[in-house]
């Protein structure tokens, strides 16, 4: 059994999440199953979050995948808030205070800053990675390269489309 145990600090908790991440998928191929566990390590692993999840490129709009959290917007449209503005930009955006985020989306109003990293394949944005806090200025440059190196062992341990 795979078991994690809150880290002492968020810097060793950041220095931990790719070797766990590795560790968590290893022999599993299947996206659905290595998105929702990856959602529940994140979520576990790294303090003061209230959301930590994934959203799916489906029909030119993003649509809610597997998650750890309250529950969430269904779909969002590119360009739109901060998950639809990663995406569309396919760059990952890292936001100290959402409620100052031009056209934020509030799916929980606890939330006050966030991160979104692309998820990508073959050049092209299959997803996003979406993390929340009700911390503001929550997360910086480390959670946001932690986070891009977890969603590249997404994509090279998961069958994806």
């Amino acid at each position: 059994m795979f078991a994690v145990s809150p880290a002492p600090t968020a810097a060793s908790a950041l220095e931990d999440l790719a070797g766990l991440a590795r560790a968590l998928l290893e022999g599993e191929r299947d996206a659905t199953a290595n998105a929702a566990n990856l959602s529940a390590l994140i979520f576990h692993t790294l303090p003061e979050l209230n959301w930590a999840g994934f959203y799916w490129m489906k029909g030119g709009e993003l649509v809610l995948g597997p998650f750890q959290g309250k529950p969430a917007c269904v779909r969002i449209a590119l360009g739109k808030g901060v998950c639809g503005t990663a995406a569309q930009q396919k760059r990952t955006v890292v936001v100290p205070d959402v409620h100052a985020f031009p056209g934020h989306i509030a799916c929980d109003s606890a939330s006050n800053s966030e991160v979104v990293v692309p998820v990508m394949k073959g050049g092209r944005v299959i997803g996003v990675l979406d993390v929340d806090s009700p911390r503001l200025a929550r997360f910086g440059d480390a959670e946001a390269k932690a986070l891009e190196e977890v969603a590249r062992i997404f994509v090279e341990s998961s069958d994806l489309d």
